[in-house]
């Protein structure tokens, strides 16, 4: 009997251990998304720096639906290039986010991901992108049970280089020689600095030291030039910066009988606005004529000058251009020297359109255009009243314009300012048309 009872207590007991380890163990097993979700995959920033890191933001939703990001923007030059932003290949649809504690997976062809899974709170998990040491174009992939997205293009180190800005100070040194320092700052597409990128210097005159700076957290890096006389004359340096397939160009001149000398913009200007060079010569010098050439295909001579002036400049377009100062003195003599000067893209002008909320049928409406932001001279303002609208469409050199409706109903009013240089501003408003008062 008592063999009996043991043998099965024996038994109740390795099934009760048999059911606690299969609990145990289903509580083990990962969470994962299930079928039809969708996983989409943020960034923090556009570039990351060597060594760097950046935030990656990760959604996943039950039941979304995928779209595609265009990777092949047109630019306009023609052609197509390289996407300059992240890009990633899902968009959460309609759904509800995931269970909390669903694993979502990471994998990455540069650098690594901290922490490498990660479990997911209202949908949503967040871990950091470590770049480590090498430059290149980074392809991010979160996965989860069958479903997985990926964010594409992201540009570390000095895959991330958009333009390289170049400087001199001073730009003109002493006719028995000197020093400059030469400052290349290295820019991504959205005008940051990038740091740890190594910068190559050369010239076609003096000499350099280093001949390879790293740019530092403001991105910038700099290098000395040396210039000295032979046989008596004197000579200038064009100092080239170069970097990841990027190159800019400055100046330095040796003192020189004009002592013409031209400085760019301090900060950053876009097109459509005006850059502000500052040009001079020698105190005492007998200057005939300075001309500047901006490097779009205008320029401006500044006649007879003697010491400063400021020189105001728009520019129509993007792009990088040299700027050129030259002085000639009375005995004929020329002597130029350069600038580099970055200008970024032009910004449309924001447009409000004031009118009354709701006007009888029949009866004026007075519609006033408000422009701000970047404009030059506003050329005219092309309006559209909407249907029922007498007129509908009209063209003014006014800000104000009056119209009567015609019919009842909501009307969408909209107005294109058009700039004498720069891109087109528009603006939308709606009034509602009501039946005659009585």
């Amino acid at each position: 009997m008592l063999s009996h009872m043991k043998r099965s207590f024996t038994g109740a007991a390795v099934a009760g251990i048999a059911a606690f380890l299969s609990v145990t163990g289903c509580d083990k097993v990962p969470l994962t998304a299930p079928t039809g979700s969708v996983i989409s995959i943020f960034a923090a920033a556009n570039t990351v720096p060597i060594n760097g890191d950046i935030e990656i933001v990760v959604t996943v939703i039950e039941n979304g639906t995928t779209a595609t990001t265009p990777t092949t923007p047109t630019t306009p030059g023609g052609g197509t290039t390289t996407p300059t932003t992240p890009t990633s290949t899902t968009n959460p649809g309609a759904g509800t986010p995931v269970q909390n504690g669903t694993v979502v997976s990471f994998t990455t062809t540069i650098g690594h991901v901290e922490p490498s899974e990660a479990r997911t709170s209202n949908g949503q998990v967040r871990v950091r992108f470590f770049a480590g040491a090498q430059s290149g174009v980074a392809t991010i992939t979160a996965f989860s049970g069958g479903a997985s997205g990926k964010l594409e293009n992201l540009k570390v180190g000095a895959a991330g280089v958009e333009r390289v800005v170049v400087s001199a100070s001073p730009q003109t040194v002493s006719p028995l020689g000197g020093t400059s320092t030469i400052t290349a700052r290295v820019e991504d597409v959205s005008g940051v600095g990038l740091s740890g990128i190594p910068v190559t210097f050369t010239s076609d005159n003096g000499s350099l030291n280093p001949a390879t700076a790293t740019t530092d957290s403001s991105g910038v890096a700099t290098t000395t030039l040396t210039l000295t006389t032979i046989s008596g004359t004197t000579r200038a340096a064009k100092v080239t910066a170069s970097v990841a397939g990027k190159t800019a160009d400055v100046t330095v001149g040796m003192g020189a009988r004009t002592g013409v000398t031209i400085t760019g913009p301090t900060t950053q200007v876009s097109a459509g606005l005006p850059a502000n060079f500052t040009v001079g010569v020698a105190a005492g010098a007998n200057i005939q004529s300075v001309v500047v050439d901006f490097g779009d295909g205008s320029s401006q001579n500044l006649g007879a000058l003697s010491g400063q002036t400021s020189v105001p400049h728009t520019y129509s377009d993007a792009g990088t251009f040299t700027v050129r100062a030259t002085a000639t003195d009375a005995s004929g003599f020329s002597e130029q020297v350069s600038t580099g000067v970055t200008i970024l893209p032009a910004q449309p002008p924001a447009v409000t359109i004031t009118g009354p909320q709701s006007v009888p049928v029949r009866q004026t409406a007075l519609f006033t255009a408000t422009v701000t932001g970047a404009t030059s001279t506003i050329l005219r303002y092309e309006w559209d009243f909407g249907d029922g609208s007498e007129p509908r469409t009209v063209v003014t050199t006014s800000n104000r314009q009056p119209t009567t409706y015609a019919t009842i109903g909501t009307k969408v009013v909209t107005v294109r300012v058009v700039q004498a240089s720069g891109p087109s501003g528009d603006g939308t408003t709606v009034v509602n048309v009501t039946a005659t008062l009585r």
